[in-house]
C-alpha cells in the first residue's frame, strides 16, 4: 500500500477538535501528523487528545516546512478560510476548507483559479451531504418515491435562548458570522443537490437575541429552475422545533423530524466505527399520506475523507466539486443582499450551472 499522505489542521476549535481530527485519524491512507493552534488551552487539548501528533502555535513553521505535508485542513474562524487557503495553495499544497469557502463568489472563484494554477486541489467540507436523513431523502427522489417534488422545507433549528460570546455570533461583517454561512451554508446546498440551480432567492435575517449581534434567525426560499420552491430556516431561538425535512411531491410527501446524530457523538468522544451513523427506528422518517416508516440510511461523514484520500491519490472523484461550491456561495450572496432589500434577488438568466 501506498504511505500514508501526511495531514496538517489548522484549528482546533469545533471544526477542528469534534469533526476533523476524528475523521482525519480514522481514514486509511490519511495520517494527521500537525495540529496547528496559537490558544494554549487548545494546544493543550490537542496534545491530550492527539499524544502521537505536533502540535505548533502558528503557521509560520507550517509554511517553513509545507514540502513534509501533501494536505493541509483549514478549520479555522471563517475569517481566515480565504488567506489560509490562498498561502496553502501558493506553498503547494492541497487544500480542504471548512464551509463557508470564502466571503463571496468572487473570492472562491480567485481561490477556484488559483488551485487550477498550482496544478492542486481544493476541497470544502460539506459534509452535511452524507447526513442520514440528507441520504435517505435523496434516494426517495431518485427512487420516484415523492412523484414530482415541489416543495422542499429543511430546518436546523436549535433553543439556545443565551448567547454564548463566540466569533460566530458577531455582527462584525469581516468575521462572517451568524447562521446564513453557517447552518445556511449546508442547508442552500443540500437543497441544490436535490433540486438543482435556483433562479430566484428571497431572504430575512434577524438577531433575535442580541440586536447588535450577527443573524440567530434566519430564513430563505429558493425558487429552482425546474419550478420547485425550497424553504430553509436555520434558527438559534427555536423553543419548538419544526421537522428536519418536510418534502411535498405528486405522489405524496415525506417528513422526518430531529437531527443526524453524527455530531453529537462525534461531540462525546465517540469515533467512527462499526455500524456509524446508523439511526434508531424511533428516528425514521415516513411517507405520507400511507404512514409507511422508510428506514434511515446510516449517516456516512467518513465518507468525504475517503473520497478525499482517493481523489488526493488520482484514484477517484472529488467528494465535493467546485461547482457546487461556487453555485451555493452564489446563492448565500443573492440572499444577503435579499435580506438587506427586501427584494427577491433574481440570479443571472442562462442555463443552470452544475450542483455536483
Amino acid at each position: 500500500m501506498s504511505k500514508d499522505l501526511r495531514v496538517a489542521l489548522v484549528g482546533y476549535g469545533l471544526a477542528g477538535r469534534v469533526f476533523h481530527a476524528p475523521l482525519i485519524s480514522t481514514t486509511e491512507g490519511l495520517r494527521l501528523a500537525t495540529v496547528v493552534t496559537g490558544d494554549p488551552a487548545r494546544q493543550a487539548q490537542a496534545g491530550a487528545d492527539l499524544p502521537d501528533v505536533e502540535v505548533i502555535p502558528d503557521v509560520a513553521a507550517l509554511w517553513h516546512d509545507a514540502d513534509e505535508y501533501d494536505l493541509v485542513v483549514v478549520a479555522t474562524a471563517n475569517v481566515a478560510h480565504e488567506p489560509l487557503a490562498r498561502t496553502a495553495l501558493r506553498r503547494g499544497l492541497h487544500v480542504l476548507v471548512d464551509k463557508p469557502l470564502a466571503s463571496d463568489v468572487a473570492s472562491a472563484r480567485a481561490l477556484v483559479e488559483l488551485a487550477r494554477h498550482q496544478h492542486r486541489q481544493l476541497h470544502v467540507f460539506q459534509n452535511r451531504r452524507w447526513d442520514s436523513d440528507f441520504r435517505t431523502l435523496r434516494a426517495l427522489l431518485e427512487d420516484g418515491a415523492l412523484g414530482r417534488v415541489h416543495r422542499l422545507e429543511s430546518r436546523f433549528e436549535r433553543w439556545r435562548p443565551e448567547p454564548a460570546g463566540v466569533w460566530r455570533e458577531s455582527a462584525d461583517p469581516e468575521l462572517m458570522g451568524g447562521l446564513l454561512y453557517d447552518l445556511g451554508a449546508h442547508l442552500v446546498d443540500q437543497a441544490l443537490q436535490l433540486l438543482g440551480p435556483a433562479k430566484a432567492v428571497y431572504a430575512e435575517m434577524q438577531a433575535v437575541r442580541d440586536a447588535d449581534a450577527a443573524d440567530d434567525d434566519t430564513f430563505v426560499a429558493l425558487r429552482h429552475h425546474n419550478g420547485a420552491i425550497s424553504h430553509l430556516w436555520a434558527s438559534a431561538v427555536a423553543a419548538d422545533l419544526g421537522p428536519r425535512f418536510r418534502v411535498l411531491g405528486t405522489r405524496g410527501a415525506f417528513v422526518i423530524e430531529g437531527l443526524d446524530s453524527q455530531e453529537s457523538r462525534l461531540r462525546t468522544g465517540e469515533k467512527p466505527g462499526q455500524a456509524w451513523g446508523e439511526e434508531p427506528p424511533q428516528r425514521w422518517g415516513r411517507l405520507l399520506p400511507s404512514e409507511e416508516v422508510v428506514p434511515s440510511l446510516p449517516g456516512a461523514w467518513p465518507e468525504f475523507y475517503r473520497a478525499l484520500e482517493r481523489s488526493l491519490r488520482g484514484t477517484g472523484h472529488p467528494p465535493v466539486t467546485l461547482d457546487g461550491v461556487l453555485a451555493a456561495i452564489r446563492v448565500l450572496d443573492a440572499a444577503r443582499e435579499s435580506a438587506t432589500s427586501g427584494l427577491v434577488v433574481q440570479l443571472d438568466a442562462g442555463p443552470p450551472a452544475p450542483t455536483g
